[in-house]
């Protein structure tokens, strides 16, 4: 069984109201799922992330072969160039998004997941409709509270 995993995040300001958009394909069968949700206070780092972490919960069972299409160097790179695990070791100390990188370690285990750069708005079709997704939960009227952000930053509220 193969997923194929799109992701994107977005964020007006940054940080700022941001969101995250993805979509999900059962590779050999005909089934696309869509998610997005939006923020009214993150960073760019945090959706693009958040949109990986979302991706993985939502898969059923265990051990599914993942391919995850992101243009975020930032997730990309910290796992396929092995950055996260060494972050991890350490605690995380004095590294960004704590929270979200261990949460996506506790579902990334799961499974065997491989990530894709591809280059963000190079008309990639499913990247350009992530992205859209994420634009536009970014600017819903009803946004969540990344609490992650939020209570680690006094200065906002």
């Amino acid at each position: 069984m193969q997923v194929n995993v799109y992701t994107d995040g977005a964020c007006s300001g940054n940080p700022g109201k941001g969101g995250y958009g993805i979509i999900m394909e059962w590779v050999g069968k005909p089934y696309v799922k869509e998610f997005s949700e939006g923020y009214r206070m993150t960073t760019n780092n945090r959706m693009e992330l958040l949109a990986v972490i979302v991706a993985l919960e939502q898969l059923k069972k265990e051990g599914i072969d993942v391919a995850i299409y992101s243009d975020s160097k930032y997730v990309v790179d910290a796992v396929e160039k092995g950055w996260l695990f060494g972050w991890a070791k350490k605690g995380f100390k004095d590294k960004k998004n704590p929270d979200l990188w261990k949460r996506f370690l506790q579902v990334y285990k799961k499974h065997k997941v491989k990530f894709e750069w591809v280059k963000g708005h190079s008309d990639h079709p499913q990247n350009e409709r992530c992205d859209k997704l994420a634009v536009q939960a970014s600017k819903k009227n009803s946004l969540k509270i990344d609490e992650g952000f939020e209570k680690n930053d006094p200065t906002l509220f």
